[in-house]
């Protein structure tokens, strides 16, 4: 079974690994199960960074003097992005190098 996303394979279950994950998932809707999962933790990410830009954003529009902060979602994101201060990740910090293990990766190391 294999996952891609815009035409790129992002990663393969082999049959080992699918008959893993059916020792707790049902074998009658498996793959919708496995849609759903990936949706699930799309959408969390997503959620979490949201709560994370909101929670540093909004503070910092009041004090710059910006009345009207959007409730939708969608225009405030709007908002922040094209505030002149505004730095994605990539802006804020250098990437580092793909053979290099960040935090996240040395905590799952830990926890094994």
């Amino acid at each position: 079974m294999k996952f891609y996303l815009e035409n790129k394979l992002i990663f393969e279950l082999n049959g080992t690994k699918q008959r893993v994950l059916k020792h707790d998932i049902f074998e009658q809707g498996f793959e919708e199960e496995l849609m759903r999962m990936i949706e699930w933790v799309i959408t969390h990410n997503y959620e979490q960074t949201f709560k994370k830009l909101k929670d540093q954003w909004q503070p910092k529009l009041k004090e710059l003097g910006v009345e009207m902060i959007p409730t939708d979602d969608d225009r405030l994101a709007e908002l922040i992005f094209k505030h002149p201060e505004y730095k994605s990740r990539s802006q804020r910090e250098k990437p580092m190098p793909s053979n290099v293990m960040d935090r996240d990766d040395l905590h799952l190391k830990k926890q094994k």
